[in-house]
């Protein structure tokens, strides 16, 4: 299962209605780059028949089959501290990350 903590949650609402994009999904998928081999994307897009669908705090997100086997067990947080904003993926199956976070092995 994937899930979102409230403040990705909120950030995530913030951008659909920012952007008009209220009636998509946030699509969070895993493609191959970055410094350690995979890379997460997020976007907002329109739902495929093979998409598997998961709400969390009241925001739907898809993810294709073959990104959910790299992100099962993940939690999307959104920091808004003082070292900056940004999504943080907290994925349990990354064996290794970059440092900068948006890539791993």
């Amino acid at each position: 299962m994937i899930s979102l903590t409230e403040s990705a949650a909120n950030k995530i609402r913030s951008l659909q209605q920012e952007n008009g994009v209220e009636n998509e999904y946030m699509r969070l998928s895993v493609e191959p780059g970055g410094c350690s081999g995979m890379e997460y994307a997020m976007s907002f897009a329109s739902r495929d028949d093979e998409d598997e669908v998961i709400e969390s705090h009241g925001v739907q997100v898809i993810v294709d089959a073959v990104s959910l086997t790299y992100l099962e067990g993940t939690e999307v947080h959104f920091d808004d501290g003082l070292h900056g904003k940004g999504f943080e993926i907290r994925n349990p199956n990354a064996q290794n990350t970059c440092g900068c976070g948006r890539s791993f092995s």
